[in-house]
């Protein structure tokens, strides 16, 4: 075997397959332990007739909710890596296909940037639309945010 086969088929099988797997599997793996030793300690606690907490299985990651003005500017960024990564692959395309003649390699890249440009265009109308629209609820949240600080 030469360095063609696994360059060309076993790293892309490895970084699309068994990346993703392997991630998933170890993830589950820490929430199946955290959950083994919490139960643990509870049958020792039941075993020891101590009281229970009922929150000690809440989970210990607390999930912060995420304000409009965040999610707005998720859009914003979204739509500026798409934008960017479609027209640095459009630019790219366009080069490559006038340099060396146009095949269909070059045909599709220029659609796939085609798609991320409108991606991109899409996330950024969605994104002003948003803060015309929420402009009262995203006040409403700042002055919400400054009496808790107060």
């Amino acid at each position: 075997m030469n360095n063609e086969f696994w360059i060309e088929v076993i790293l892309p099988i490895c970084i699309c397959v068994v990346l993703p797997v392997l991630i998933v599997f170890i993830v589950g793996r820490v929430r199946q332990n955290e959950t083994n030793r919490k139960t643990e300690v509870m049958l020792k606690a039941i075993e020891n007739g101590t009281p229970i907490d009922p929150d000690y299985f809440k989970s210990s990651r607390p999930k912060k909710q995420r304000s409009i003005k965040e999610r707005l500017l998720d859009r914003l960024t979204g739509a500026s890596v798409t934008g960017l990564i479609g027209v640095a692959a459009l630019v790219y395309g366009i080069w490559k296909g006038n340099l060396s003649g146009w095949d269909e390699g070059d045909r599709i890249l220029i659609l796939i940037a085609a798609v991320l440009i409108a991606i991109g265009i899409a996330n950024l109308v969605f994104f002003i639309i948003g803060k015309k629209m929420l402009a009262k609820e995203i006040e409403e949240e700042e002055k919400q945010n400054l009496i808790k600080q107060d």
